[in-house]
């Protein structure tokens, strides 16, 4: 085999095993992580109240309020969240902006400086930097990143934030109510339901984890499991107490 198609060979085969996942976990991770505090925090709500020995018209009421009280507060939380820290970035921002303004030569030298400690000759790192310096807004971009870690373009926005969480929320909070919606009669399909839904969004997390489907379904079953378990005993505790 000639030398260069041993270098394609062995490109063909970088390429092949030099793929990651993405560690960011994209908008799969919020989703999922979204449905499963819904689906957690609902049936553990309505569990409790049932383990009071409540009426069902009662357990439906409050699972549907848990629904709307944690997807409001999801959404809320998530959009002052949100909202602040791009405020935040856009402020240091706006900082940033103005030293590159006023102070053109010190902003290129700091940049040249950050190249160098990352192993660049000075040299090269300073005919770097002046290069980059030359666009005030590739400029501003670069030093962002450097500096702040941050992609000016690509800010998060608070409404769409507030709406995925909202909505991911309120999906997962339904599946322990649906049952009753459908005519159930017991808190068994319920439970059995949203223990299904537990399964499957520890599965999806695995999507974005290094660990196998299976275990994250498991575990994530294992922990809803658990604490639906213990609001239903707290829940029959305080309903035999009062």
């Amino acid at each position: 085999m000639s030398i260069i198609e041993t270098e394609a060979t062995l490109h063909e085969a970088h390429r092949d095993n030099h793929t990651h996942r993405d560690v960011n976990g994209g908008w799969l991770r919020p989703a999922v992580f979204g449905a499963m505090d819904g689906l957690v925090s609902n049936l553990a709500l309505m569990t409790g109240v049932a383990g009071g020995a409540v009426s069902q018209q009662t357990v439906v009421i409050a699972g549907l309020a848990g629904l709307a009280a944690g997807a409001f507060s999801m959404a809320a939380g998530e959009y002052t969240s949100v909202a602040s820290q791009r405020e935040l970035v856009q402020a240091e921002l706006d900082v940033e902006r103005r030293e590159l303004r006023k102070h053109p030569v010190d902003e290129m030298e700091e940049l040249a400086a950050l190249y160098v400690a990352r192993g660049v000759q000075p040299a090269l790192a300073r005919e770097v930097a002046m290069q980059l310096s030359k666009d005030p807004e590739q400029a501003l971009e670069i030093h962002a990143r450097e500096e702040l870690g941050i992609d000016p373009d690509d800010l998060p926005s608070p409404l769409v934030a507030a709406v995925s969480s909202f909505g991911s929320f309120a999906l997962g909070a339904l599946l322990p109510v649906l049952p009753y919606l459908l005519g159930a009669s017991t808190m068994w399909p319920a439970v059995m339901l949203a223990l299904l839904g537990l399964f499957a969004c520890g599965a999806l997390v695995a999507k974005v984890t290094a660990r196998s489907w299976w275990f994250s379904g498991v575990r994530q079953l294992a922990l809803g499991g658990t604490a639906a378990a213990l609001t239903y005993g707290l829940g029959t505790l305080i309903g035999t107490a009062v």
